[in-house]
């Protein structure tokens, strides 16, 4: 909890107790949302709903959008008929948000409620797609004519302005509500009053489409450093804007959910601390299973070199070595191009760039490691292995060899399919985050003993084989 919601949690619970209301309303007063939405975290649900009551339509709207999805729901129980006042206080993607997430029949009956104005605007962006820019977007801003002047332009916005979303930037539209240009609020204030909007516009606006997916509006608005987007149809025309504060909202779901992704399991739909014990072993237990079968084909790969192991059982001590420098550097390959991808840097038809860059990194790695390998094989054999009593291994730089060569190509290949192997996912449609670093060194745990055993059956044939 927030240090300030700390010190005024005690007093609010007091307050509501003891039924001081008057004293209740002059605490609430001023404190920001966000620590409000703390100290309603910490009261029973009952005297969280008398504390809404006593907060003005607005100001409860903003607190709750800031609640998590449980806390709403459990409030809208103990509001009742009052929940309509907070929810119409809401901004409208907030309440879209919250009706899309409360179950069928609260959300129509809520809906239902409504004053038809803002059933209308709620309606409207209940009809885009869950993941789409609609979604997003707020009615809620400024717009001017740019035929007005400059005085009539600042008259619309001191007069609308005040339910705005943001009036930082104020949107110029055509007769048919066409988008046709743009003017920061500071433009306006320093031109003279007598000129013409159109004069002062910038014509060369960023725009999105409200059928775009969400994270589009994450890239667009973090490329251009802006406050705020418009929002168009497919005929240009103006529906609203998207905001920083929600984009940021999508970016954190987006890079939850790609690092759960990674991690090997699904994203979870609420807080660690609130997903319970069922939720908590579906989201993990599919993905080990998965893995877990995945791993089928490492015995299959050790049954089928049996006797080259029975022959060489020294060999079985070297191979967790090659396989982790296979999966290990597949892993970091596959994690750099799934955030490369994220994040715009790298599309469908940048295969070659990728794997050209990848494979010269990893012929470096590859050396590097394989040094390190041969190196190993040498040190445990001729120190630490006499140093514990153990059995040396005869021709142990054959051995070494052949360690380090199978170092060398697990890194190689590892790379190699942890770069692409996210673009592949892509474009089959699956998110690139499930190129995990679990999935790749499933991966690189068959193929890599495959690689290490033959490479040692060609090399210590006649030897130790």
């Amino acid at each position: 909890m927030n240090p300030t919601a700390e010190l005024i949690q005690p007093e609010v619970q007091e307050l509501v107790r003891e039924g001081r209301f008057s004293e209740l309303r002059a605490a609430l007063r001023g404190l920001p949302s966000a620590d409000l939405a703390d100290v309603v975290m910490a009261l029973e649900p009952d005297e969280a709903a008398i504390l809404f009551r006593f907060l003005p339509r607005d100001d409860a709207g903003e607190v709750f959008a800031y609640l998590p999805q449980e806390k709403q729901e459990e409030l809208i129980g103990q509001l009742g008929a009052s929940a309509v006042r907070v929810i119409e206080g809401m901004d409208v993607d907030d309440r879209a948000r919250l009706l899309d997430e409360l179950p069928t029949e609260v959300a129509q009956r809520l809906i239902g409620s409504l004053n038809p104005e803002e059933r209308r605007q709620t309606q409207a962006i209940l009809g885009y797609p869950a993941e789409s820019v609609g979604r997003l977007m707020t009615p809620d801003y400024v717009r001017i004519r740019r035929e007005w002047t400059v005085a009539e332009a600042m008259a619309h916005v001191r007069r609308y302005g005040r339910d705005a979303e943001t009036i930082n930037v104020v949107y110029v539209v055509g007769e048919a509500g066409e988008l046709v240009g743009e003017v920061r609020l500071r433009q306006l204030l320093l031109a003279e009053p007598s000129a013409f909007v159109e004069s002062v516009m910038d014509r060369n606006v960023v725009a999105l489409r409200a059928d775009q997916d969400q994270e589009e509006a994450v890239r667009q608005l973090t490329r251009y450093d802006r406050v705020a987007l418009p929002v168009l149809d497919t005929r240009g025309s103006l529906l609203g804007i998207v905001t920083h504060d929600d984009v940021a909202d999508v970016a954190q779901e987006e890079a939850t959910e790609d690092i759960h992704r990674i991690g090997g399991l699904e994203a979870l739909d609420q807080p660690y601390m609130e997903t319970g014990l069922g939720e908590m072993y579906r989201k993990r237990g599919f993905w080990l299973s998965a893995l877990f079968v995945g791993q089928g084909v490492t015995i299959l790969a050790l049954k089928a070199f049996e006797d080259t192991i029975d022959r060489a059982a020294v060999l079985a001590v070297f191979l967790p070595l090659v396989i982790s420098c296979g999966g290990n550097s597949g892993s970091q390959a596959a994690t750099l191009v799934t955030r490369a991808v994220a994040l715009g840097e790298v599309g469908m038809g940048d295969g070659w760039r990728i794997l050209r860059h990848e494979l010269a990194t990893s012929a470096l790695l590859a050396a590097s490691l394989g040094a390190l390998g041969l190196a190993s094989v040498l040190v445990f054999n001729g120190l630490v292995f006499p140093a514990l009593g153990w059995e040396v291994t005869g021709h142990p730089v054959r051995l070494a060899v052949a360690v380090a060569l199978a170092i060398a190509g697990v890194v190689l290949w590892g790379t190699m399919v942890g770069s692409l192997l996210p673009l592949v996912l892509k474009r089959f449609g699956f998110d690139p985050a499930t190129a995990s670093s679990p999935l790749v060194a499933t991966l690189m745990d068959a193929s890599g003993t495959v690689l290490y055993l033959a490479m040692a059956l060609a090399i210590l044939r006649g030897t130790l084989l």
